[in-house]
């Protein structure tokens, strides 16, 4: 418990230094993570990109969800944010530095192949139009055939981004969660 108020106090001293970078004032609930895990399908993905992990507390999640031999590329821009989630002993994760515009650079450095699953928590409504149209482009073109992008928002705006590309998708709400966040899942058609 102290850990995850430890957690939850650095995600918010995070929140006020950088508002832009990060989507919400407190970490995911664990109503929210177990939804992003059975919509997002990774207890049968070999290899998983989390954009934005914050904390980790959906790393973790992840992490204990997914198959044993499958990898995951745990994507973090703030560099405190990111020093959490090195810090999780677990070699099926890679926690890397850096800007989820460069996936595909990323992915290539780590030799990892087209990701079967991609969950976001990047808050694209402060994001610059173009930087997130240069994601969701990214995920798009790197995205296996089947694949699925989730992202997790406040704000409607990732689906205006995904539209061109990935069609209108899916979406649900998590009330439990503060605040209440829209999952939005597509599917990239099998080509």
């Amino acid at each position: 418990m102290a850990k995850r108020l430890n957690g939850q106090f650095a995600f918010f001293q995070e929140f006020l230094k950088h508002p832009l970078q990060i989507g919400s004032v407190i970490p995911s609930s664990r109503f929210l993570e177990k939804r992003i895990l059975d919509v997002s399908g990774v207890c049968s993905a070999k290899t998983i990109v989390e954009l934005g992990s914050g904390t980790g507390g959906t790393t973790r999640a992840i992490l204990k969800g997914m198959p044993r031999d499958a990898r995951l590329l745990s994507i973090e821009i703030n560099p405190h944010l990111h020093g959490s989630v090195s810090k999780i002993s677990d070699n099926r994760l890679i926690a890397h530095l850096g800007d989820a515009c460069e996936l595909e650079t990323i992915l290539g450095r780590y030799e990892m192949g087209r990701p079967e699953v991609v969950i976001s928590g990047i808050p694209f409504s402060t994001m610059s139009h173009r930087s997130g149209l240069q994601v969701v482009e990214a995920i798009s073109s790197l995205l296996a055939p089947n694949g699925r992008f989730v992202a997790y928002q406040v704000s409607k705006r990732v689906a205006e981004l995904c539209r061109p590309l990935l069609g209108t998708g899916q979406m649900e709400v998590e009330l439990l969660n503060i605040p209440p966040v829209r999952i939005y899942q597509w599917e990239k058609n099998g080509r």
